[in-house]
C-alpha cells in the first residue's frame, strides 16, 4: 500500500497531531471483550489436523528486502546471499552483477521491456518520505510517550509500545536520508540499510504498470533457471522517469546476520518458510488484498455484476506523454485504476499480452470481455457501516463471489479481524485500513447487518476468542497503520511485535494451537527489488517474491520450502483442507498444483500453477 491522500482516504491513518490534539476518551482501542466464534456444522470436516487457519497480513516488504542474507539452519534458500550477490556482512558479493541496475529509453508507447541504454555508475539517492508518510519525518513518531502509545494500540505487548515512539528521520521531506551510508554514490546494486531496521524509511513505487517494467520481462532474456526472462533491472529507472520522489529506495536490504527481523527469523529457523512465494498482482495493497479474498480481480460492474465502463479519468494509460521518457500519461496515481485487458488496442495491454503469448507455455491473460479490472487501489464500495461509499476513487459494489461464500455456502465459520474496525465503524480517529479487507467490497456481506456483524470485527475480538478456545475455522487478520510494518508509516519491528503478541496467546492455550495453522505474510513486496524468479500465470501477475512464514505443530521443523506459491495458494489450502470447491469456474485457485523437473525446484513445468501449501506441513507427526 502506498500511502496518499487516495489509499488512506478512509484509513485516517494516526498522526503525532491528530493524535495529540483530539479528545483522548472517545479515540482509545475498546478493551477485549470475552466475545468468541460458535463453531459452524462442518467447521471439524477437515482433511487434515488443522481446524483453524489464522491468516495475519502485513505490508509492503519482498524477501529478498528481509531476508537477503539469511541461512537456514537445513537446506538451502535462494536470497542476495546465496546467490553471491552480498556477502554476510552486506557487502558486494562476488555476484554483484547479477543484481546491477539499468536506464532505458520508452518515448512512444508502453513497453513491459524498455530499450536499455546501460547502467547506472551510481544510483538515485534514496529519500525521505514525503509529506503523505505521517512518520517518517516527525520526530518523535507517531507518539510522544509509551503511556500515549497504549492509549491507541492494544495489539502489541506493553514491553514493545516504545518502538512506536522511536525511528525519526530527524530529515526534512524528499532529501537524500543521510543516515544511509555512502547515499549520493551507493553501486548501482542492492544496498544494505545499516542500523535503520528500527527507523522509518521512504516507500517505493509500487503500482500495476510499473511492476511489470521494474521486472524487465522478455523471452529474449530467458534462460534455463529463469525461463521468464524476467531480469528486474529497472527499479530506480521506473522510480525516476515514473515521476516519484524515492530515488533508489527499492535497492535497500535488511541483514539478519545483524539481528535485523530478530522474531521472524526465530520462527523461519523453528517452522516452515516459504521462499518461492509471490505476491499474486503486480502492484499495490488493493489489488493484492481483493486476489486474497476472491481468487481474482474486481471490475467496474453495476449492480447485477455486469461490466460497465468506469467514468471518464479513470482507465490507465502508460503510455509515456509526448517527448518524455515513460512519464505515463495516466499513471493511475491520481485518477486511472481500471484497465480494460481483454481488449490489445487498450493502453499498455499488448506490451504485456504478447509477452504472455510468446511465453513456451502461453498463460492465458483471463480477462473478460469488456470488463475494466482494477488493478490499483481504490476504496471499497462500502463503508463500514453498510452504507455506500459515494467518495471519489472507488469501485462500485460487487456481488463477485469469494472465499466467504465459498465457506459460508459449506457452513464453515470464517471472520475477517481488522485492527481498529470498531473505531471506524463508530467514525472515530483510527488507523483501519479500507481497502485490505476484500469482504468490504462485497454486497452480499455488507449490505446485510446481519452478516457484516457475523463476519467482520476487530481484533479485539481474536484475542477474545483465543482466550476462549473458539475460534472460527477461518481468520483473516489485519493490523492497523500503525502495526502493519508498512515502510514510512510503519516499521517492521511493529509488524513483529503484532504477531508475536497473537502467537503468544496462541500458545498459552495449547489445546487449541494444537490444531491451529498461522500464515504469516505481508500482502505484496512494496516495490523492494527481489532476486527470485517469478513465474507469470496471467496478465495480473504474479509479482515478486514475499515473506511466507507458517506455525503450527505440523510445521515445526520443516524448514524453507521451495514450491511456486502465492496469496490464492492460501485459498487451495483452505479449499483442500475443508473439501471445497474454487471459489468460481475463472478464479486462480482452478489453476493445478505445480510440477518440477529435478534439477529445478522453482519453476513449475506443468505451466500456470500454484501450490496448495500442503508441503509446509508433516502431518505425520503425532
Amino acid at each position: 500500500m502506498r500511502p496518499s491522500h487516495l489509499t488512506r482516504s478512509l484509513l485516517a491513518c494516526v498522526t503525532a497531531s491528530a493524535l495529540l490534539t483530539t479528545t483522548t476518551a472517545p479515540l482509545l482501542a475498546a478493551p477485549r471483550s470475552a466475545a468468541s466464534a460458535a463453531l459452524a456444522e462442518n467447521d471439524l470436516k477437515t482433511t487434515t489436523p488443522i481446524q483453524h487457519v489464522i491468516i495475519i497480513v502485513g505490508e509492503n516488504r519482498s524477501y529478498d528486502h528481509l531476508f537477503a542474507t539469511y541461512v537456514p539452519p537445513k537446506g538451502t534458500t535462494v536470497n542476495l546471499l546465496s546467490e553471491g550477490i552480498v556477502n554476510a556482512d552486506g557487502s558486494a558479493g562476488p555476484n554483484v552483477g547479477l543484481a546491477v541496475q539499468n536506464k532505458a529509453s520508452d518515448t512512444t508507447t508502453y513497453s513491459i521491456s524498455p530499450t536499455i541504454v546501460g547502467p547506472y555508475k551510481n544510483l538515485p539517492a534514496p529519500t525521505t518520505g514525503t509529506v503523505h508518510e505521517n512518520a517518517s519525518d516527525t520526530n518523535p513518531p507517531p507518539f510522544a510517550t509509551v503511556e500515549v502509545a497504549g492509549l491507541f494500540d492494544h495489539d502489541v505487548e506493553s514491553d514493545k509500545l516504545v518502538e512506536l515512539t522511536t525511528g525519526a528521520t530527524g530529515l526534512p521531506i524528499k532529501t537524500p536520508d543521510t543516515r544511509i551510508a555512502n547515499v549520493e554514490k551507493l553501486p548501482s546494486q542492492p544496498f544494505e540499510l545499516t542500523g535503520l531496521y528500527d527507523a522509518y524509511v521512504n516507500s517505493p513505487v509500487h503500482r500495476f504498470f510499473q511492476s511489470w517494467q521494474q521486472a524487465d520481462c522478455s523471452v529474449s532474456y530467458a534462460t534455463t533457471a529463469n525461463p521468464a526472462g524476467c531480469r528486474n533491472d529497472l527499479f530506480p529507472w521506473v522510480e525516476l522517469t515514473a515521476g516519484y520522489n524515492e530515488g533508489a529506495t527499492a535497492e535497500g536490504f535488511y541483514n539478519v546476520q545483524k539481528g535485523d527481523a530478530p522474531y521472524l527469523v526465530s520462527l523461519a529457523d523453528t517452522y516452515a518458510m516459504a521462499d518461492n512465494y509471490h505476491q499474486p498482482v503486480r502492484g499495490g495493497t488493493g489489488a493484492n488484498s481483493i486476489m486474497l479474498g476472491f481468487g481474482d480481480l474486481l471490475y467496474y460492474s453495476d449492480p447485477n455484476g455486469n461490466p460497465t465502463t468506469p467514468p471518464k479519468g479513470e482507465i490507465e494509460n502508460p503510455d509515456p506523454q509526448a517527448g518524455k521518457n515513460n512519464i505515463y500519461t495516466d499513471d493511475g496515481y491520481s485518477s486511472g485504476s481500471y484497465v480494460n485487458c481483454a481488449d490489445d488496442n487498450q493502453p499498455g495491454v499488448h506490451s504485456i499480452t504478447s509477452y504472455l503469448g510468446a511465453l513456451p507455455y502461453h498463460p492465458a491473460a483471463n480477462c473478460q470481455a469488456n470488463a475494466y479490472y482494477l488493478v490499483n487501489n481504490y476504496n471499497p464500495g462500502y463503508l463500514g457501516d453498510g452504507t455506500v461509499n459515494t467518495t471519489k476513487h472507488t469501485i462500485p459494489p460487487v456481488i463477485t463471489r469469494s472465499i466467504g461464500d465459498d465457506l459460508s455456502d459449506h457452513k464453515i465459520s470464517w471472520a475477517y479481524y481488522g485492527e481498529h474496525w470498531n473505531l471506524y465503524v463508530a467514525k472515530q480517529t483510527n488507523a483501519y485500513c479500507t481497502i485490505c479487507n476484500p469482504f468490504q467490497y462485497q454486497t452480499q456481506f455488507m449490505a446485510d447487518p446481519k452478516q457484516r456483524t457475523k463476519h467482520l470485527k476487530d481484533t479485539d475480538d481474536l484475542y477474545a476468542g483465543i482466550m476462549a478456545g473458539k475460534l472460527p475455522a477461518v481468520s483473516f487478520v489485519k493490523p492497523s497503520g500503525l502495526n502493519d510494518g508498512h515502510p514510512a508509516s510503519s516499521k517492521f519491528d511493529i509488524f513483529e511485535a503484532f504477531v508475536q503478541d497473537i502467537l503468544d496467546q496462541l500458545k498459552a492455550n495449547p489445546k487449541l494451537y494444537a490444531h491451529t495453522a498461522v500464515f504469516i505474510t505481508t500482502d505484496e513486496a512494496g516495490g523492494y527489488y527481489d532476486s527470485g524468479y517469478t513465474h507469470p500465470l496471467d496478465f495480473f501477475g504474479d509479482g515478486n517474491r514475499i515473506p511466507l512464514l507458517v506455525v503450527s505443530p505440523y510445521s515445526q521443523g520443516v524448514g524453507i520450502v521451495h514450491s511456486y506459491t502465492d496469496h490464492v495458494s492460501l485459498l487451495k489450502f483452505i479449499e483442500a483442507n475443508w473439501s471445497l470447491p474454487p471459489i468460481t469456474n475463472r478464479s486462480r485457485d482452478n489453476l493445478p498444483n505445480p510440477q518440477y523437473a529435478q534439477d529445478n525446484p522453482y519453476v513449475p513445468t506443468n505451466g500456470a500453477a500454484i501450490g496448495d501449501l500442503m508441503d509446509f506441513f508433516n502431518f505425520k507427526k503425532k
